[in-house]
């Protein structure tokens, strides 16, 4: 796991020990990513690490304005900096190559299927590919469920994050 300032959050009942980083990835217009990034924010600590990874630099934008603690756009900087993140948080077109309208390139598509973090996917639908088997719920439920994974590996002993 990348080495990090680990930060502690008291709450009414437990103490947490921050020490995370979560990298949002988002392509074309960036809405998804700075809707995920804004529901992050406010369900989650300010101490945890938003990584903002867009695949061009309008989807990196929007989630720095949602409030992202850093941002880098791009293939190179995608691969560079995926492998600092404990949890990825994305649509499932990041991991399709040439999804996106072809902005998700087989490079990144690879780089984040390889990297080390735990991956939670939306699955939203490409135009080239259909997920079946799978209840549709709104973006922002998809959203605050994976929220719900990261909170409880938050909320966990620090060696099982």
């Amino acid at each position: 796991m990348p080495a990090q300032r680990p930060t502690t959050t008291t709450t009414s009942t437990t103490t947490i020990h921050i020490d995370m980083t979560i990298a949002v990835i988002d392509g074309m217009g960036g809405g998804i990513g700075a809707q995920i990034v804004t529901q992050l924010r406010q369900e989650l600590s300010l101490e945890v690490e938003i990584l903002a990874l867009g695949t061009n630099a309008v989807a990196t934008e929007k989630m720095m304005k949602a409030r992202a603690n850093r941002g880098a756009s791009g293939e190179n900087a995608i691969r560079v900096s995926i492998g600092r993140a404990d949890f990825i948080l994305a649509p499932i077109g990041v991991v399709i190559p040439n999804s996106m309208m072809g902005e998700v390139t087989p490079g990144i598509a690879e780089a984040i299927a390889s990297a080390p973090g735990r991956k939670l996917l939306l699955p939203i639908n490409q135009p080239h590919f259909e997920i079946v088997g799978i209840e549709w719920k709104a973006l922002t439920k998809q959203i605050s469920a994976a929220i719900s994974v990261i909170r409880q590996a938050l909320e966990a002993e620090p060696e099982q994050v």
